[in-house]
Formats: C-alpha cells, sequence, structure tokens
C-alpha cells in the first residue's frame, strides 16, 4: 500500500451539489447473466440523460475491456472486479452524477462492502436486483453462456456452477420476466425522484 500519498483537498461534495444543481446517488443493478440488468442500464441511463440529468453507466462493456481488462473470472478476480467498480461509482456518485451499475456482483459481501463504501462518504446506494427464474435466463442467453456452462465449457459460472446470493433487503425488487423495460427504468426513477436523489 503506498505511503508517500498527501489527500489534496478541493470542493466538498456539498459545494458540487450546489454549482452543479444534482446530488450523486450510484444505483447497483444486480442479477443472474440474462436478468436485464444492462438493457435496464441503458435505458436509465438515457431517460435520466434526457431528464437533463447527469448519468453514467458502467458494465461489463466499458470496465473489462480497460479498467479492468488484467481481470480473469476467478472468485478473487471477481471480487476485485467488484470492489475496483464500487470505487469508481463512489466517485461518480461524489462527482453528483447518477453511476449506474450493472454486474452480477453474486456475493452479498462484496455488495455489503460497495454500499458501506458509499455510506462513509455520505453517499446513496440504492440496490436494484434485477430478478428472473433462471429458466427464463437460459432461455434468453444472449451471449450463450448457459449453454457452454451446461456443456462444461465455462467451469464457474453463476446460477449453474457458482453461486448467486439474491439482495436480502434491496430498496428495489424488478422482476423482468413480468416488466417491461421502460417499466423497470421508470420504477427506479420514480424511486430516484420519490427519495429526491434527482430533480
Amino acid at each position: 500500500m503506498a505511503t508517500n500519498i498527501t489527500w489534496h483537498e478541493n470542493l466538498t461534495h456539498d459545494e458540487r451539489k450546489e454549482l452543479t444543481k444534482q446530488g450523486g446517488v450510484t444505483v447497483w443493478l444486480t442479477g443472474l447473466s440474462a436478468s436485464g440488468k444492462s438493457t435496464i442500464g441503458c435505458a436509465l441511463e438515457q431517460s435520466l440523460l434526457q431528464r437533463g440529468n447527469n448519468a453514467y453507466r458502467l458494465d461489463g462493456d466499458n470496465i473489462r475491456f480497460g479498467l479492468n481488462k488484467d481481470l480473469g473470472f476467478s472468485e478473487d478476480d471477481r471480487n476485485e472486479n467488484i470492489r475496483r467498480i464500487s470505487e469508481v461509482s463512489k466517485l461518480f456518485a461524489d462527482s453528483c452524477s447518477v453511476a449506474i451499475t450493472s454486474f452480477i456482483s453474486p456475493y452479498r459481501e462484496e455488495r455489503r462492502k460497495a454500499r458501506e463504501l458509499h455510506d462513509k462518504d455520505g453517499l446513496p446506494f440504492v440496490e436494484v436486483y434485477v430478478d428472473v427464474p433462471i429458466e427464463i435466463a437460459e432461455q434468453r442467453d444472449p451471449k450463450g453462456l448457459y449453454k457452454k456452462a451446461r456443456e462444461g465449457i465455462i467451469k464457474e459460472f453463476t446460477g449453474i456452477s457458482a453461486p448467486y446470493e439474491a439482495p436480502e433487503n434491496p430498496e428495489l425488487h424488478v422482476q423482468t420476466d413480468k416488466q417491461t423495460v421502460e417499466e423497470s427504468a421508470k420504477i427506479i426513477i420514480d424511486y430516484l425522484l420519490e427519495k429526491k436523489l434527482i430533480k
């Protein structure tokens, strides 16, 4: 761990809020592969931007091709992936953006650490359980990952050969076998408005 570093004081979060006319929040979408997390994240980001809110989506496509391209899919690497995402989403929230994360993030402990990281700095953290029966997720299987997992090509695959620990007390629970993408995004926006996390 680096010891020759010094924290540089700058604008406070409250000063940023005043200047940007927006608070910051992380919306953490968690669920099985093919549950609809990224699709909802895209719709949510577009809706927020169209409303005039500053928002940015973080998911496997823009994280694992860049920041986390050095990580594999072992349990340790997946945990480190989530740790880094937690830190980056906290920075976005601190900058008064709506950070939208779309990651399986299968372990409650790692999601708890992400929440605590935000709580420590007084930044809102909204966990959204994107729920779908695994049978439906397998039918969707847009990347063919479930098929590869069933064939043993992918050894550790969440929901098949590796666990998924569903949230016990998420702020929001959307069911993508019963709700459309637009309905799911609206549920999240309505919650953010109700809690005065966006205007």
